[in-house]
């Protein structure tokens, strides 16, 4: 697509890698590990919102964890996350504000990352967040304001924008 003004070009905001384990102790210990040494970032607990006693979850509980990447590691991770996925991924992965979401089944897909067995297979989701210059607007402390609905993203829009960024394959 051309756009005009460079204040309309698509960006990636940001990229958020997820493991959910669905429990604590050493399967957790474990994922952050791992999430370490895959993002060079050290990675956050996300903690359950409900209590679910048929799964012994209690509210509170870490049950997972997460790594927050931007810049250019957001996209060098994200073009080894896609090559995982052999470059292709389905229509419906876009939400209809343009984001991307996906899964890994296991961390070995990852081009360059090796099996250990100390820490076993993990499959994480990926999260990816594209938006354009001015959206900082409605994160902003003082004089907060809606984005208008001429600026927001469309699904085909960022569909376009992945496809030339990446030369991934969009199925159907």
């Amino acid at each position: 697509m051309k756009y005009k003004n460079p204040m309309q070009v698509p960006r990636i905001e940001k990229v958020v890698v997820n493991i959910g384990v669905g429990e604590s102790g050493e399967k957790l210990i474990k994922a952050e590990k791992l999430l370490e040494r895959l993002t060079q970032r050290k990675p956050i607990r996300t903690i359950s919102k409900h209590k679910i006693p048929s799964w012994g979850l209690k509210k509170g509980d870490p049950i997972g964890c997460k790594v927050t990447l931007r810049g250019k590691e957001a996209e060098e991770f994200l073009k080894r996350g896609f090559s995982a996925v052999d470059n292709q991924i389905s229509e419906s992965n876009f939400d209809e504000h343009g984001n991307l979401s996906f899964g890994i089944r296991e961390y070995i897909d990852i081009p360059g990352v090796k099996y250990d067995p100390d820490i076993g297979i993990f499959g994480m989701d990926i999260a990816v967040t594209i938006e354009r210059p001015g959206y900082r607007i409605k994160r902003r402390r003082l004089k907060r304001r809606k984005i208008p609905s001429r600026n927001l993203i469309s699904k085909e829009e960022s569909i376009e924008f992945i496809k030339k960024k990446f030369g991934i394959n969009i199925l159907s």
